[in-house]
């Protein structure tokens, strides 16, 4: 049986943990077929990033158009955008990207800036859905977003900018907040002590994609991606890999 294509248009990491990498790692693991358009070049470990180096918008729209003129994409999944240009070879393209997942990757887990609200800003209206986390819905919003209530409030802020619905991931509260159809949902997890989540957002994004590939919900995709997300955090728990936050185990079901 042929695989539903997946499409990410991400940065990379060089410590494979996140971006691009932990992208492919999720599409593979959930059955789909991974695309890829790249967006920035990253040196990155589990410590920081200490370098950036942006693809040029003209480079983003090629491969862009290469994966499009021969694939029959199913779902995108946008993270790291380095700059309003590439943001807009992406609006410009919207009819041709179904199921369009914008993870508004602004700062990094080691606190490194990777992006900015006003680049992300350009997706909002073409997104089916888009998931920042607490820091990142603060950024969008402009103020500071902490409990659940804020979470809440955030995420229907950043809805009413055209996204059809908008969940802001709690991280370490292991309690999401979704909007969806008007409706507000407190969406409880499992909390995993690891202290290896380099790239959970990346891969709860592209579970998203990949479930609504697939045919789920929006509601029911954001599930999946979460039980996935949990399995993969508690797979990854005991490594030892890199002397910061480590990656997850994409592939904890064998």
């Amino acid at each position: 049986m042929t695989p539903p294509v997946v499409l990410t248009i991400a940065g990379s990491d060089s410590g494979g943990g996140a971006g691009i990498q932990a992208d492919l790692k999720t599409f593979a693991a959930l059955g789909a077929y991974g695309t890829s358009v790249l967006t920035a070049i990253t040196a990155q470990n589990t410590l920081g990033v200490t370098g950036i180096h942006p693809v040029p918008a003209e480079v983003v729209a090629a491969q862009l158009d290469a994966v499009l003129n021969d694939f029959e994409v199913a779902a995108v999944k946008v993270g790291m955008i380095a700059d309003r240009a590439v943001a807009q070879v992406i609006a410009d393209r919207a009819a041709d990207l179904p199921h369009l997942v914008v993870d508004p990757v602004l700062v990094a887990t080691s606190g490194s800036r990777l992006g900015a609200a006003s680049v992300v800003a350009v997706l909002m209206p073409y997104a089916q859905v888009v998931t920042p986390n607490r820091q990142e819905a603060g950024a969008l919003a402009g103020r500071r977003v902490e409990t659940t209530s804020e979470m809440a409030a955030a995420a229907a802020e950043l809805a009413a900018t055209g996204p059809r619905a908008v969940v802001v991931t709690g991280s370490e509260l292991a309690v999401d907040v979704l909007w969806h159809g008007g409706v507000v949902t407190e969406l409880h997890g499992e909390s995993v002590p690891t202290p290896n989540n380099h790239g959970s957002g990346c891969t709860f994004s592209s579970a998203i994609a990949v479930r609504l590939a697939m045919g789920d919900a929006v509601p029911d995709a954001i599930a999946a991606a979460k039980e996935y997300v949990t399995g993969a955090l508690r797979g990854g728990a005991g490594w030892q890999l890199g002397a910061g936050p480590g990656p997850l185990d994409h592939f904890f079901v064998r």
